[in-house]
Order: structure tokens, then sequence, then C-alpha cells
């Protein structure tokens, strides 16, 4: 990097600009896509509030918002913890551009595409996660490891009521089943009424970048999950739902 140091004044200047716009410009586009956006607008409040108080000299105001904004890098932290992870992981991830190839692979998605529609028509519960760039090594350690060739039969045979492994999640990984019986954590949800599955798809979906299937045994229907959005969607369609979102990646 002692090439840098040899730059003119003026390119060191402009490289600096340069690489600061472009760590903007991807923060802006992180934050579109998450619940920190709404925060975000509420410190901005807080900041023209504090310029208000600080002109117009209401002293117990400006105090108190001089405190909060003393803390506000704590404050962040605390707020943006699951974000700021997600982000991280992804960043952290060795095989980020090699991985997560399982929509291209036709078969594999039409035996999907079947296991769905087998257990949403007998209602049958299923919880299905696909593992993205982010590891999921820990989850998968925590089920029974089966590292199985992926075949409906196996699926639907997981997931029958009354079978040891038909409780927990089964993690797809690199188009193998990885485990089954693996234990998601549960999105902190209030005002909704979802099942312990839908949270358990919400809780693992806001901090990696897992997509994950769910079928609800109550009333039959097939959802796709992905950074925390829940779509309800026809199994037939799963390609392009998967596509949809492997874009996004």
């Amino acid at each position: 990097m002692n090439w840098l140091l040899h730059l003119p004044s003026t390119w060191r200047d402009f490289l600096d600009i340069v690489i600061v716009a472009i760590l903007i410009y991807q923060i802006i586009v992180w934050l579109r896509d998450t619940r920190a956006l709404s925060a975000i607008y509420g410190i901005l409040l807080l900041g023209i509030l504090y310029f208000v108080a600080n002109y117009t000299e209401l002293y117990t105001l400006t105090w108190l918002l001089e405190n909060f904004f003393g803390s506000l890098f704590l404050v962040i932290i605390i707020l943006f913890q699951q974000d700021i992870r997600r982000g991280l992981s992804a960043i952290g991830s060795r095989n980020m551009f090699v991985r997560n190839r399982q929509s291209k692979d036709n078969k594999y998605i039409q035996i999907l595409s079947e296991t769905l529609w087998y257990l949403s028509q007998r209602r049958i519960g299923a919880l299905i996660v696909l593992e993205g760039t982010t590891s999921l090594h820990e989850i998968i350690a925590g089920g029974v490891f089966l590292n199985a060739k992926i075949s409906q039969q196996l699926l639907v045979t997981i997931f029958m009521p009354g079978t040891p492994l038909h409780d927990g999640a089964v993690v797809i990984r690199n188009t193998l089943i990885a485990s089954a019986a693996c234990i998601l954590p549960l999105a902190n949800i209030t005002g909704q009424s979802f099942g312990t599955r839908h949270r358990a798809a919400i809780g693992i979906t806001e901090e990696t970048d897992a997509i994950v299937l769910v079928v609800s045994e109550e009333r039959g229907t097939v959802s796709i999950v992905y950074k925390g959005q829940l779509r309800v969607i026809e199994p037939t369609l799963l390609m392009q739902e998967l596509q949809k979102c492997k874009e996004a990646y």
C-alpha cells in the first residue's frame, strides 16, 4: 500500500471521496432492505429537534439530547444488532459468490416443489431452510446430522406427524439434506397470528440470508421467507420465487 503515499494529494483526495461515497451508497442500499431504516428516520428527527432546542435555548431538552447523542454509537449497536450481524456474516463469508446455486438446479427445485405440494395438500406442517452465504453450522450441528441426497420420500417421512424428526427444521446445504430436527431462533413478533414454524422462519432469516419454506398444517398454505419477509406462494411457482430471492443477494 506504499504506492498510495506517492500519489499526488489531489488523487488521494479523489480516491478518499470515491471510497467514502461507495461505502455510503452500500450502507444506504443495505438499510433500504432492513427494518433499521425507520429507526434512522427517528434518529434524524431527534437531531433536528436538538438543533431547534439548542436554538430556542431549551436547556433541559438540549441537555437530554446531548447525553443521548453522546451514547449514539452504543444505541446504534443495540438497535441494529441483528442487521449488523447479518451484514458482517455476509461480508465474512468465504463462499459468497459460489454458494447457493440451488435455484439453477431444475431437478432439485422440482423435488422441492412436488414435496411442498404433497405436504400442503395433506396439511402436513414443514419447515425447510435453504442455506445461503451465511453458514448455518451451529444450527446444523444442533440437529440430527443426515447429509443425505434430497428426495420427496425422505422429506415427507421426516415431516410426517409422529416421527422422531418431524419437530424442528430441515436444513439443506448444497442440494443435500444436511440436518433435520434443527432448532431455529424465534422472531419476537407481536400483534400477528404467526405459529411457531412461521416465527422460526422469520427469526432465522432476520439473522442470516437463508431462504425458508414453510407449510402450514392449519391452513395448508406454502410460504417463502427471506430477510424477515413472509409471502404465501404456489408450490408450482417455487422456481420463480427462489430466483427473486437469489437476485437480492
